[in-house]
């Protein structure tokens, strides 16, 4: 779907839609989900990104716009279900014991 070949509406739509749907996966508590929604996201604007019928690109948006509902719906509910975050997502618990060469992390459990 590039600028030229479609009208300046479709093309922000398209554009609003591609924000919104990355800014909605980055709603996700969990860090697989929210990796997953992001990729898929931009994986299938690429997909389709030479796409130049336009009842085609309507079809598509639609299809963006309903996967954006979805997207919503499973971050609300996400949000109750919160896990501890995981290595990669780079946030600090517990504290480091272990000698020079070896760093053990300990997680605190319990009442303080």
């Amino acid at each position: 779907m590039s600028v030229p070949t479609i009208g300046r509406d479709t093309a922000f739509q398209v554009r609003s839609l591609f924000r919104s749907l990355l800014r909605q996966s980055s709603q996700f508590s969990n860090y697989n989900f929210r990796e997953y929604a992001r990729r898929r996201t931009v994986d299938a604007f690429h997909e389709h990104q030479k796409e130049t019928e336009d009842r085609r690109i309507q079809e598509l948006i639609q299809d963006g716009i309903q996967n954006l509902r979805m997207l919503k719906r499973q971050t609300v509910i996400s949000q109750f279900y919160q896990m501890d975050k995981l290595v990669v997502e780079g946030q600090n618990t517990g504290k480091q014991t272990g000698s020079e060469g070896g760093i053990v992390r300990q997680k605190d459990t319990g009442w303080d």
